[in-house]
């Protein structure tokens, strides 16, 4: 059993971790592929928020005090390597892009963001049982991953209620449920590993 003061300390790190390399680094990327023009990152990009959008739900969720939110994170932590890999078109116009601080920065950000998110899939897993027992989520080990989520409420929604946000962590998981099944049953079938169809 991990110390509780170490898990809260290593939980804090992850979250500030997310924000660096699942928020900033592509924001940044994203703003500088559109300057330069570069179609392929670009989409690529735009792409990723889409499925990274699952991490903001997920943020809603916790808010809210549901546990599946601990589902929700770790699909994130699952989708989001998969789908910077995924497009076979994307994947060999990037590899034939001329050597570039852009491609240089891009590749070593996915490469980064693979690694930080395959290991916290992984770490996410021993967290699980939170989703399934209410007893269990109000636990110090649960509690320790909820807390975070506070921050962003304080900053950004002050004063909303919980059961308020939380409405909108379970309606955008809706949303982004059917946006998947469609993605899954009918685009993959049409298109493949093509992001350019």
């Amino acid at each position: 059993m991990i110390d509780p003061v170490l898990l809260e300390s290593l939980v804090w790190t992850d979250y500030r971790l997310a924000v660096l390399f699942s928020v900033l680094m592509p924001l940044v990327l994203l703003t500088w592929a559109f300057i330069r023009k570069s179609e392929a990152l670009h989409l690529l990009l735009t792409i990723y928020w889409k499925v990274a959008s699952l991490l903001m739900i997920t943020v809603y969720l916790m808010i809210g005090g549901f546990g599946i939110g601990f589902i929700t994170a770790l699909m994130a932590r699952i989708l989001i390597p998969m789908t910077l890999w995924f497009w076979d078109d994307l994947n060999e116009e990037i590899r034939e892009q001329p050597q570039s601080i852009l491609r240089f920065v891009f590749v070593s950000w996915r490469w980064a963001v693979t690694i930080y998110h395959g290991l916290g899939a992984i770490a996410l897993l021993l967290f699980i049982p939170c989703a399934f027992s209410t007893e269990l989520f109000g636990s110090s080990r649960c509690q320790a991953w909820i807390q975070p989520n506070f921050l962003y409420k304080a900053q950004f929604h002050d004063g909303d209620p919980n059961g308020f946000l939380g409405f909108f962590g379970i309606l955008g998981l809706v949303i982004y449920m059917i946006a998947l099944g469609y993605f899954v049953i009918v685009r993959l079938g049409r298109q493949g590993r093509s992001a350019m169809n």
